[in-house]
């Protein structure tokens, strides 16, 4: 392909990514209950605890509440368009069934979306990022309970109404399709996953996806200047073989996680979904209510993308890779991150294209990044950064192939990096594991100062962004 610079629409929005629970930290403060990640303090293998634990990361992360000046400031430096982040539902509801809303945590957001106008940094706030109230968790068994989509409106109601003039790009959940894996992180589902049933499963995903759609319908109520999107996991699924019952089952695993985009974008379930039910006995709670308010779609489809994975039919051959922690088969001709997650650029344009001529809306790629162990190191100025190299090469790859698919035709609004500034993974819980663009000063043993850096590929992204892309073909240096 020839003038690729050119394939980034004006108005493009450039930015990155982050989740209150996993950088905000100021846990108990200013009114703000507990999440059900306080109390999961090493990450999605690792168990609950009774109570928080000096332990858990999180429960401080970087420490954004006090420092979202500081930290906004720097988004700005590198030129952001956008800036994702999450509502922490318990800052507004400290129980999720309170009646009352907290003021403080209306007026911290507040606050971080004066911040973001400041510079003319769009918002694009995702609802519910991991991070279901403890008590709703505890009392309720989560989504596991229809109650909570009332509670989960009672929420939306209140953002969406404080927030009409401050926010236009909102999403629902974060990475819906991952409460079929892991219920309780998903969905808040207290009872052990062992002891679900895989109709008690989709039953939670059944409430979330009415939730969902009512968030939709009672945001374009309020303004119908919004544009609400839903978020799945995009990890597409190749045939580790051309044996055709190999290219069945990669057909039946991307099934497992589209259901979820299905829904939002046609506004109903699928037939293979129901070929599903009945041939596994599951029989719904499906009201008539519900049905209508699934025709409620979305306005655009957004994902993350961090690998791709290989599905095969021959149970000796089905070993899970590594990273693949959704399932999988490692692909054999991919290389891999320090934690085992398979590097694919080209995968990001493939599932590009499935979702956008499945769905035919607006794209947002909301999450793509690169985990690793960052050396901080003094330069020739004196300076503290990172030479992650490394890291640029990976996100230069991965934005030449967003290229690709958009002179593919597909309609694409952004692109947000996962982690732009260092934070707590939520997949092990630690902070060694790093993203950003920006260091962050904390170990995993909690010390640090947790002052800020900029890493060399801070520069590097302020260079994309100024560009609209065009550095990217001249590769990185």
């Amino acid at each position: 392909m020839s003038n690729l610079e050119s394939k980034f629409p004006p108005g493009f929005l450039w930015g990155g990514a982050t989740a209150a629970n996993q950088f905000e930290g100021a846990y108990n403060e200013d009114g703000k209950g507990l999440s059900i990640q306080d109390i999961y303090p090493k990450g999605i293998k690792g168990g609950r605890t009774a109570r928080p634990t000096e332990d858990n990361m999180k429960l401080v992360g970087i420490d954004f509440y006090h420092r979202y000046k500081e930290d906004i400031a720097l988004f700005a430096e590198m030129g952001f368009k956008t800036f994702r982040m999450s509502i922490a539902w318990s800052r507004i509801f400290p129980n999720g069934d309170d009646s009352e809303p907290n003021e403080k945590g209306l007026e911290f957001y507040d606050k971080v979306f004066d911040e973001l106008a400041k510079y003319d940094i769009e918002p694009l706030v995702t609802l519910s990022h991991y991070e279901t109230p403890l008590a709703l968790s505890k009392n309720y068994d989560g989504w596991k309970n229809r109650k909570l989509i009332d509670f989960f409106e009672r929420y939306v109601r209140t953002v969406f109404t404080r927030y009409k003039d401050k926010v236009k790009y909102w999403l629902t959940f974060n990475e819906i399709n991952s409460t079929l894996h892991y219920p309780y992180m998903g969905a808040g589902v207290w009872t052990p996953k062992e002891r679900l049933s895989t109709e008690d499963l989709y039953q939670t995903i059944h409430h979330k996806l009415v939730a969902s759609a009512l968030a939709v319908k009672v945001g374009h109520e309020i303004n119908p200047e919004f544009k609400i999107g839903c978020m799945i996991l995009g990890i597409p699924n190749y045939p580790l073989t051309p044996k055709p019952s190999d290219v069945i089952q990669a057909m039946q695993d991307d099934r497992q996680n589209l259901f979820f985009a299905d829904v939002h974008a046609r506004g109903e379930y699928p037939k293979y979904m129901k070929r599903l039910f009945k041939e596994n006995n599951i029989e719904l709670n499906i009201t008539n209510e519900d049905k209508e308010l699934l025709k409620h779609t979305v306005d655009f489809i957004s994902f993350s993308y961090y690998m791709s994975s290989c599905s095969t039919s021959d149970p000796e051959k089905d070993i899970q890779g590594e990273g693949n922690f959704l399932g999988g088969v490692a692909n054999p001709h991919l290389e891999a991150s320090d934690w085992g997650w398979q590097i694919d650029p080209e995968g990001l344009r493939y599932i590009l294209n499935q979702l956008y001529y499945r769905y035919q809306k607006p794209l947002f790629i909301v999450e793509n990044g690169l985990g690793a162990n960052d050396e901080l190191i003094t330069d020739e100025n004196e300076n503290k950064t990172v030479n992650d190299d490394y890291r640029i090469k990976y996100l230069n790859d991965h934005l030449v192939q967003v290229a690709e698919a958009i002179e593919d035709g597909v309609e694409l609004m952004g692109y947000t990096t996962w982690g732009c500034i260092d934070l707590v993974s939520n997949s092990t819980a630690e902070l060694r594991k790093r993203y950003g663009f920006i260091y962050v000063d904390r170990y995993d043993d909690g010390s640090g100062t947790l002052e800020r850096y900029r890493k060399k590929s801070f520069y590097w992204y302020k260079g994309v962004i100024a560009s609209n892309g065009q550095i990217l073909f001249e590769g990185p240096e």
